[in-house]
């Protein structure tokens, strides 16, 4: 268990991240509509949660249920959440680290990529599942991606987080997202909790960590300064 709580790395082209407000503010309006809205949970989450075996096609939700096709559900999952806990981990990890990753790419292309991760790893998790007709829902996709993006851009910068039940420790950010995702590893692999979609997490990060290069500025002079300056601190 790892919650990142600050980083303190301030942002270098843009005042105000935008695009990782605009994110966090849908899933906190979409848990709201899930929970508290007309609809109930159970309706809400089968028609806009991501189930493979609808995508497929070898199975069909009741009637009624469909509220967009069953390829959009790739995207609309990612905005749902099935508890305030699993609310608030995910949006904490989106607020310590996608401001520093939408500075270095712009407020759209972070939107962009958030999404393309946030898919990427509901297909990931699709093709590995054995229960594919589970709703996955969750930006954890989406955020594992964006937690890729952060340790390529920030390796060495120091990140203040509570490991397993509560102890705070102040690590570069190369040990604490190194030890979250061994976490996700083992669980994937090992057997942990068959509620939570691990593999979504991995597919995320690989795409996060390729798509990275491709989507940041292309020469970024701010973030250039400040990655030399990071790799001449004293460790």
């Amino acid at each position: 268990m790892f919650l990142p709580l600050h980083d303190g790395v301030p942002l270098k082209n843009m005042k105000t991240p935008l695009a990782t407000r605009f994110l966090i503010g849908i899933c906190v309006v979409a848990y709201l509509f899930t929970f508290y809205g007309p609809l109930g949970e159970d309706a809400v989450v089968g028609g806009l949660g991501f189930i493979p075996s609808v995508l497929f096609g070898t199975e069909v939700l009741p009637e009624g249920y469909p509220f967009v096709p069953a390829e959009m559900t790739l995207a609309t999952n990612i905005f749902l959440h099935g508890s305030l806990f699993h609310l608030i981990g995910n949006m904490l990890f989106l607020w310590v680290f996608g401001d520093n990753v939408e500075d270095a790419m712009g407020h759209v292309r972070f939107i962009v990529f958030f999404l393309l991760c946030g898919m990427a790893a509901s297909l990931a998790h699709a093709f590995i599942t054995t229960e594919p007709h589970r709703p996955l829902i969750g930006a954890s996709g989406g955020v594992s991606g964006v937690v890729a993006a952060y340790l390529i851009l920030y390796p060495r910068v120091k990140i203040w987080g509570l490991f397993l039940k509560g102890i705070p420790l102040h690590l570069p950010a190369y040990w604490t997202i190194g030890l979250w995702f061994a976490l996700q590893l083992a669980s994937a692999f090992l057997g942990g909790d068959e509620s939570v979609g691990w593999f979504a997490h991995l597919g995320g990060f690989l795409v996060g960590a390729m798509l990275i290069p491709l989507m940041r500025r292309r020469y970024d002079p701010v973030l250039a300064r400040a990655q030399a300056q990071e790799l001449q601190a004293p460790r």
